[in-house]
């Protein structure tokens, strides 16, 4: 490894290596004499009171609806950064890859549904193979280094991060468990108080953190899925700081990115990778939850994604890039299928119940889970292969580079 520890640290890949052995460590203690300990650790009772609010949930949940919430703060910190200056705010740059999110949801949702149409239960899991993890993805591209063209490293950025506007919605519209109409209303003026606040000038990011925890609390109690508060409270960081000072909002994504990449996202996995193989056997991955799962991460994404926008070039909806390789396309688009962290988080909302040790044996949360790592793995691997096999050899890179010739994608 070159450089230091805190270099790789900074490296796009150290979060998904990082989530992977956390997830490995999951399985291997589920599978072992220490799952009773991991399964006690999952159901350990966290409260925190105050006068008569009272929040009581097992440490799973507290992960799930809790810690999950900065991962989604951290989301919509970037799309708002996106859409207002950065890549995203450019129309030209966004049609090809929105055309690819679109097809990477319908398709993979499409041929769940279509494998699962008999089992209304399992239908409730119909989003988990439309999800993309972002952190996986750009992890693996990073491992080709300076092979991999800024423009086809911007494409997977650009779409994933739409994929990620597209699960948030869905969960907040598909997700969400009977309203409370008076936590609704206490949430909404939540809102308006950080809207207040962004619009009279207020830039100190504690001050927003402090009304965002009781807007988590509100969205908690009103029965939509707590984690959107942190979307919500995204909205509201300023984007423009002090003068002479960096804004707000970049001063808290630059804050949470090593929290959430090395920290929150690893520890979700170790929570929620443990799938027992007890009583399994290959043949389960047949069955059509799993099946569905796994057949939408892998044939739904690739097809979905290079499928829609090859329709679209061919169509002349919309013009065809220079230098365009197809088979770096493909490549982008199996690695589209990595779903991971993103799915099994919409697999817990799918067939979660009332507890953590309900969720941990709830029909079908087991297969689920082994269909996201099944269909995970085998984009991951395939993807990594094909931009292997396309992309520039590293001395051709070292030419191009040498010339200051440019590298088509």
């Amino acid at each position: 490894m070159n450089g230091s520890p805190r270099d790789w640290l900074h490296n796009p890949s150290a979060s998904g290596i990082l989530i992977l052995l956390a997830a490995v460590a999951a399985i291997v203690v589920e599978n072992s004499p220490w799952s009773v300990h991991y399964d006690s650790f999952l159901n350990i009772p966290v409260a925190i009171q105050f006068a008569d609010l009272k929040i009581f949930k097992p440490l799973l949940l507290w992960i799930n609806d809790g810690l999950m919430a900065i991962f989604f703060l951290l989301v919509g910190l970037e799309l708002k950064r996106e859409f207002l200056e950065g890549q995203l705010s450019h129309p030209a740059n966004v049609v090809l890859p929105i055309v690819g999110a679109i097809g990477g949801i319908a398709v993979p949702a499409g041929l769940y549904i279509l494998i699962n149409q008999s089992d209304p239960v399992a239908l409730e899991g119909w989003a988990i193979p439309t999800a993309t993890d972002i952190a996986f993805a750009l992890g693996i591209l990073a491992l080709l280094g300076k092979r991999v063209p800024a423009s086809l490293k911007l494409f997977l950025l650009t779409l994933a991060i739409i994929d990620d506007l597209a699960a948030i919605i869905i969960i907040a519209i598909f997700y969400t468990s009977d309203l409370s109409t008076s936590s609704l209303t206490f949430a909404g003026a939540t809102l308006l108080l950080l809207a207040a606040m962004n619009r009279f000038g207020l830039r100190k990011i504690s001050g927003y953190v402090l009304v965002g925890g009781i807007l988590w609390i509100a969205v908690l109690k009103s029965g939509v899925h707590a984690t959107l508060a942190g979307v919500v409270l995204a909205m509201a960081i300023p984007l423009k700081g002090d003068p002479g000072k960096i804004a707000p909002l970049h001063q808290l994504e630059h804050d949470l990115h090593q929290v959430v990449g090395l920290g929150i996202l690893p520890l979700f996995a170790f929570a929620n990778a443990g799938v027992s193989f007890q009583g399994l056997s290959p043949a389960i991955l047949l069955d059509p939850l799993p099946l569905g799962i796994a057949l939408g991460l892998f044939a739904g994404k690739q097809l979905g994604v290079f499928g829609f926008v090859w329709m679209a070039i061919q169509t002349g909806l919309v013009k065809k890039p220079d230098g365009f390789f197809w088979m770096q396309l493909y490549g982008v688009a199996l690695l589209c299928g990595v779903g991971f962290t993103m799915s099994l988080f919409i697999s817990a909302l799918a067939f979660e119940h009332s507890g953590a040790t309900v969720i941990s044996g709830a029909p079908d949360a087991g297969s689920a889970r082994l269909g996201i790592l099944t269909g995970s793995l085998i984009s991951g691997i395939l993807g990594y292969l094909v931009l292997r096999w396309s992309l520039p050899k590293p001395a051709e890179v070292s030419h191009r580079e040498g010339k200051n010739m440019p590298r088509p994608i």
